[in-house]
């Protein structure tokens, strides 16, 4: 399992999600990111998903 980090931010900048969560795959991890940021309404804001090591699995600007 690896450790991920999610964050989304709004247009000002303010960081409005920051959380960390596991996956055994990128591909998990990315769709778990995606999952909480529709639970959120966060999908339409500027966001990342990276890995330990600050690989990006998901971003939109």
């Amino acid at each position: 399992m690896g450790r991920y980090m999610l964050t989304a931010f709004s247009k000002s900048g303010e960081t409005l999600l920051d959380e960390s969560f596991e996956a055994a795959t990128e591909k998990e991890a990315k769709e778990l990111g995606e999952k909480r940021l529709e639970e959120m309404n966060l999908l339409d804001t500027t966001h990342r998903c990276s890995n330990a090591s600050g690989k990006l699995v998901l971003f939109h600007r």
